[in-house]
């Protein structure tokens, strides 16, 4: 991982990797073009690297030229592209193909074919090493692709954010969500799990995820999502992982500059611990840890009863109602504590005593991580 100023980025393209492109591209390219000699212009500042990497493998004579466009503000591609540096030479007749380094929405290369137009040449061909498919918005034939890529923004050989990170011989992607601290927050009933998701989430300034809430809040709201969820709570069925997941995106979404996420009520099953990771992975994020409540059952089987008299919930009032509900927790846990306790990732907080005494435990557990 690195930091250029202040973003974060991950590995992404070796410097292996890179190199097979090109010599890929440099060899279809002598194969293609035959003995004529082309005029390789590459287009600065990004061009630079893939450029003198290329014209040292090509295995036969061409030429090489320069052009400048400014081309980028930033992380994103500036509306307005001028061409700085012109031409020099004449290239009436010539084969011209340019190299890039990087094709996203294709402004760029819009401008590249205006500039070159009225330049007679015999034809023009585009290579680029990094083309992004899903951000391209013009019908300009890309001839020599190296390497596809997601559209996410990327630096390193060549490629720069704010001045940074051309020199480096590899590739890095943008990490889109920044230092998270992710906890799934579990506890049986009556273990006081949403009084101390309160204050953690004040204290380290977290946004909590109640799964029933979220459930609550799509049904109510008759979003896409919670009609879905509804058709299958209506036959008395079990809502798919996939479902859960979705909202679970939506609500992450919804707060993508969050310190991190408490997690609560999910997830229950090894599925749906395995398909949160991947939700977290694909948000450049993880899981950072299970904290699981641990109270006796007596304790637990008290605090219910008690809570009974004023909630006015059915399943508060009935004692082997909350046994079984206990029991119920704990079969599911049990399978979670392993999958977490595989990561390293499971800590269990003592959670009798005061409210204050608990919320001191997992501070303290908290702030290890």
């Amino acid at each position: 991982m690195i930091k250029l100023h202040d973003k974060c980025f991950k590995p992404f393209i070796s410097a292996k990797e890179i190199d097979a492109a090109v010599s890929k591209m440099a060899k279809d390219l002598a194969n293609d073009l035959g003995d004529e000699i082309p005029v390789f212009v590459g287009v600065l500042n990004g061009s630079f690297m893939v450029v003198s990497d290329f014209v040292k493998k090509y295995p036969k004579p061409c030429e090489v030229t320069f052009i400048k466009l400014a081309s980028y503000e930033g992380v994103k591609s500036s509306e307005d592209i001028q061409r700085l540096i012109g031409l020099t030479q004449d290239l009436t007749g010539r084969t011209v193909v340019i190299l890039e380094d990087i094709i996203d929405t294709g402004k760029t290369l819009q401008e590249i074919h205006r500039i070159f137009k009225n330049e007679g040449v015999k034809q023009l061909l585009i290579a680029t090493l990094f083309y992004k498919p899903e951000a391209y918005k013009k019908d300009f034939k890309l001839h020599y692709v190296g390497i596809e890529i997601p559209n996410k923004f990327i630096v390193g050989y060549g490629l720069d954010y704010d001045g940074l990170g051309r020199d480096m011989p590899e590739v890095y992607q943008i990490k889109t969500t920044q230092h998270m601290t992710n906890l799934v927050l579990f506890g049986p009933p009556g273990a006081g799990k949403g009084t101390q998701a309160n204050f953690l989430k004040e204290k380290y300034n977290l946004v909590h995820i109640s799964t029933g809430d979220v459930f609550r809040f799509n049904i109510k709201n008759k979003t896409a999502l919670g009609t879905l969820a509804k058709s299958f709570i209506d036959k008395g069925e079990l809502v798919p992982d996939q479902v859960t997941i979705d909202m679970l995106n939506a609500e992450v979404e919804k707060n993508t500059d969050a310190n991190g996420f408490i997690f609560d009520g999910f997830p229950r099953t090894n599925a749906q611990a395995l398909a949160l990771d991947k939700l977290m992975e694909s948000k450049d994020s993880q899981i950072n840890a299970m904290i699981a409540l641990e109270v006796e059952d007596e304790v637990l089987v008290q605090r219910l009863l008690e809570r009974g008299k004023s909630s006015g919930r059915a399943d508060d009032a009935d004692e082997s109602i909350i046994r079984n509900r206990i029991k119920e927790y704990y079969t599911k846990t049990a399978i979670l504590k392993d999958y977490f306790s595989a990561q390293r990732k499971y800590y269990g907080v003592d959670g009798f005593g005061s409210v204050e005494a608990i919320t001191e435990r997992l501070c303290n557990a908290i702030d290890k991580l």
